[in-house]
């Protein structure tokens, strides 16, 4: 095999001078003009976008430092930064727009510490060593050959809370009721499978099949960047990372305002797959995967519903299983006390509504791709729909926000407890045994094979 200078060596001795015509400057523009373009469309998204499934407008550049103080920091100049890009970006001046861009990101790598928030006033648990040495993990004996039918309906039900949540995520519930004149309990439009949240849960299974218990956040990182074209928020970022040599966990907590939205959050349902019954160790897994992306309040969000669907294959009351979890999440973090908050509404409110408005107004300052507002619509779903596959399914909807994102986690563990009869037919057959995503390689998936794959390295694991 040849060397790299070897290589370029055999490149210049081998190069013949070519004929250089006259209007050479159009190789320049060839070379030059895809990439502005791109780059001009990718700031443009930054300063105004809709999602993909459900048109909801957001923008991520004032998510970012929503993000940043959301975190107990202060972003100097962030309201006239935040005036001068957008206004940059709604006429069309491509240099402002890039400028602006840049310095927001910046002022939030460079935002100053607000010591009188309460942000700081929690325990931050940076490692999962911090969380493992205050928990204590219950464990249940699982007979993962005998639990075929429980991993195609975790993932059927999964593929059925996206395809339900990415039409209407994005906006209130309130907003969603008036639409649509009352709950949800049907898909609002033709739906399909295309989703990112299912997206990292793949390259996960991916990258344990071929490295088993040796899975290291690395090789997870590496199908990322193998696999995965585009991110948004907490993966954009982490992605550019890595394709910089910025590893995990570094990759997750450095220059990232999103490292405690939703992005691990939506994605825990797997390391509960892999790791049925065994809480410790899917929390380990979940911690893994989410340090790509993520740090701190973040990680724990992926380990909370890594926690649910693993719990889901050794026990079907939904309440002891949402209880135990929550408890598992240490209480002076804060998350720890998002997930309390959200419990103790539950216990005190006869319906998922009233349970639910307490907890919007309490986050009212957090944005709806924030992994605390979500977390309580999790909660409360899972506490009303108590085992009810469609009656929790109307609940997350009901509740809004990242809906996608908390129905794909939350029915997982649903399905997997319920099996694939107990989800009506009407919810699963528009897929059949289809799986449709974007991921290179894996563009289309046989739900059922899937599982059994999932099963299979659940098996490898033990």
């Amino acid at each position: 095999m040849k060397k790299a200078w070897e290589r370029e060596r055999d490149i210049i001795q081998n190069a013949v001078p070519c004929y250089l015509q006259d209007d050479n400057e159009v190789f320049w523009e060839e070379q030059n003009n895809a990439p502005e373009q791109a780059q001009d469309a990718l700031a443009k998204l930054h300063f105004h976008s809709r999602v993909p499934g459900s048109r909801a407008e957001e923008s991520i550049c004032t998510a970012a430092v929503q993000a940043t103080e959301n975190k107990g920091l202060i972003v100097e100049n962030s309201e006239w930064l935040l005036e001068q890009g957008l206004a940059a970006c709604d006429s069309g001046d491509t240099v402002a727009m890039h400028k602006y861009e840049q310095a927001i990101f910046n002022a939030c790598y460079s935002a100053k510490k607000d010591e009188t928030h309460p942000y700081w006033q929690q325990t931050f648990y940076d490692t999962f060593e911090d969380y493992d040495r205050v928990t204590e993990f219950p464990s249940f004996e699982v007979d993962i050959a005998a639990k075929g039918d429980a991993y195609y309906a975790g993932w059927l039900a999964q593929i059925v809370g996206g395809a339900y949540g990415t039409c209407i995520e994005g906006y209130t519930g309130r907003a969603i009721k008036q639409k649509y004149g009352g709950e949800l309990t049907r898909y609002v439009r033709k739906p399909n499978t295309y989703n990112d949240d299912n997206t990292y849960e793949l390259a996960l299974l991916l990258a344990y099949k071929e490295h088993g218990k040796a899975t290291t956040a690395l090789d997870i990182a590496n199908e990322w960047t193998s696999r995965i074209p585009t991110g948004w928020s907490a993966e954009e970022w982490a992605l550019n990372h890595l394709k910089c040599g910025i590893l995990p966990p570094e990759s997750g907590s450095f220059h990232n305002p999103f490292s405690e939205w939703i992005g691990a959050q939506m994605r825990g349902a797997i390391c509960g797959q892999l790791y049925p019954g065994n809480l410790r160790e899917a929390a380990r897994c979940a911690w893994m995967d989410a340090s790509i992306s993520h740090a701190r309040n973040g990680i724990l969000g992926e380990v909370f519903n890594a926690l649910l669907v693993s719990m889901s294959f050794a026990e079907s009351d939904v309440r002891k299983i949402l209880e135990t979890c929550i408890g598992l999440i240490p209480a002076d973090s804060e998350y720890g006390t998002v997930v309390r908050f959200a419990l103790e509404q539950c216990r005190t409110h006869d319906n998922y509504a009233d349970a639910w408005q307490p907890c919007e107004e309490k986050y009212i300052k957090y944005n709806w791709i924030h992994a605390y507002p979500n977390a309580c619509a999790e909660v409360i779903a899972l506490w009303y729909g108590n085992g009810d596959f469609e009656k929790t399914l109307s609940a997350c909807g009901g509740c809004g926000q990242d809906v996608d994102c908390n129905a794909a986690q939350i029915m997982t563990a649903i399905g997997t407890i319920s099996g694939p009869d107990a989800i009506p037919a009407y919810w699963k057959e528009p897929f059949g045994d289809e799986l449709i995503t974007y991921v290179r390689g894996l563009k289309k998936l046989s739900i059922r094979g899937l599982a059994e794959l999932t099963q299979e390295v659940a098996l490898s694991l033990r």
